[in-house]
Formats: C-alpha cells, sequence, structure tokens
C-alpha cells in the first residue's frame, strides 16, 4: 500500500490547498488556511454579486425590458426618492433570485442579503413576489391578496409601498434608468460591512421609503451615497 504524504507549510512554503480528503481528518493548520480563503473569498461578494446582474440581461423576458433593466430601473426609482443605501441596494438586488431560483426568488435574494442590510428591508425582498400579486393574479384565476396573510406585520406597510412605488412601476423603456456602473459603490459598500452587525440589521426599525429632502437634492444632481 502506497503511503499518503502530506506536506505542510514548514516542508514545502505556504499551503496551496488542505491535506485531507476527508473533513474528519483535518487539522488545526488546515481549517486556519480555509477560514482564510473563507474571509477573502466573501470580502469579494460584492463585487461577484455586481458580475452576477449581467446575466439578468439574458433571463427570461416577455417585458419591454430585461429583468436588468427592471432591476436597474426599481433602484433609480428608489435612489431619486431619497432612500437609504440599504432600500436601494436592496430595490437592485430584489430580483437576482431569477436566475437561479425563479419560483422561490425572493427567498433566494433575502438570504443573500440578510447577513448585510436592515431586516426591514430583508423582509420586504423575502415577501415581496406575493405582494407583487395584487398586481395581477386575478387575471390569471389565482388569488391576489395572498399578501393579507402577514397584515398586521411591522413591515407590511413598506413591502406594499415597495411594490407599488418601485417594483411593478419598474416596466418602462422610456424612463431614465440610471446605469449598474452608478450603483457599483453603494454594492461595494454593503457588502464590505461586518456580517450580522446589529448597528446595521437593527431589528424592528423602519426607515422610510420615500425622504423628500434627500429626494430633491439628488433630483438636483447633489449625490450623496453615504444617505
Amino acid at each position: 500500500m502506497r503511503r499518503k504524504v502530506h506536506w505542510t507549510t514548514r516542508e514545502m512554503g505556504p499551503m496551496e490547498h488542505v491535506k485531507f480528503t476527508q473533513m474528519t481528518d483535518g487539522d488545526v493548520e488546515d481549517y486556519t488556511f480555509l477560514r482564510e480563503h473563507e474571509i477573502t473569498y466573501a470580502a469579494e461578494t460584492g463585487q461577484r454579486l455586481i458580475d452576477a446582474m449581467a446575466g439578468l440581461a439574458e433571463g427570461y423576458s416577455g417585458y419591454q425590458i430585461s429583468r436588468l433593466g427592471h432591476s436597474l430601473q426599481s433602484a433609480t426609482r428608489a435612489w431619486y426618492d431619497g432612500a437609504d443605501i440599504d432600500w436601494v441596494v436592496a430595490a437592485l438586488l430584489h430580483d437576482i433570485g431569477d436566475l437561479y431560483a425563479p419560483y422561490m426568488h425572493g427567498e433566494y435574494a433575502a438570504t443573500i442579503l440578510k447577513p448585510y442590510i436592515r431586516e426591514q428591508c430583508v423582509w420586504t425582498v423575502e415577501h415581496h413576489g406575493v405582494f407583487q400579486k395584487i398586481y395581477y393574479a386575478d387575471k390569471l384565476g389565482e388569488r391576489p391578496n395572498g399578501r393579507e396573510v402577514h397584515r398586521g406585520h411591522p413591515y407590511f406597510d413598506d413591502c406594499a409601498a415597495f411594490c407599488e412605488r418601485w417594483d411593478q412601476a419598474s416596466f418602462d423603456p422610456g424612463y431614465a434608468t440610471l446605469s449598474l456602473d452608478f450603483f457599483e459603490p453603494l454594492v461595494l459598500e454593503v457588502f464590505a460591512r461586518k456580517t450580522f452587525d446589529e448597528a446595521v440589521m437593527r431589528p424592528g426599525a423602519r426607515e422610510p421609503l420615500v425622504v423628500p429632502d434627500v429626494a430633491l437634492q439628488r433630483e438636483s444632481g447633489h449625490v450623496d451615497v453615504a444617505v
């Protein structure tokens, strides 16, 4: 029987991969090495999401604009409403689940966002699919009021407003939509945050979707991505 040779950092210099082929055989060196790689990889999540957004341009259509166009338009409307960075990034990424989880796209997107943004926005993204049905489900012989099961939830009105102002309204090919490059710094800022930070997640907190003073500043060309 051939004897396995396990090279270590002391024998061969910096590790390129772990020594084990079964996780139960890993040692401190292996898992320290993997954790460092995981931290580095996770730090690039924002850029991977920006790159993934391009896939929405090629997804299913039938609308007058692409899914990417819809996402950008939703985020643009949020931006010009004076919404804060969490709302804007949530609006941009709310349909990214269409790429890989078309029947649970809200839950998919919410899972991506949950470690990085306010609970209010995560809940809205997770449930926006059922809230959207109020606009079309009756045309297909389905229940348009499925959202009523959530009536009384602290974020019910926020999700309803998200859908009304930004989601259902954002299929207009004539709307002056901001580019993905415009939103990239906001995405990178959000995904550079410490994960599951209570100061960011703020359970129970509600921030308005529309901030008139900020909206006026943005409409006039004054851009403040920190708001």
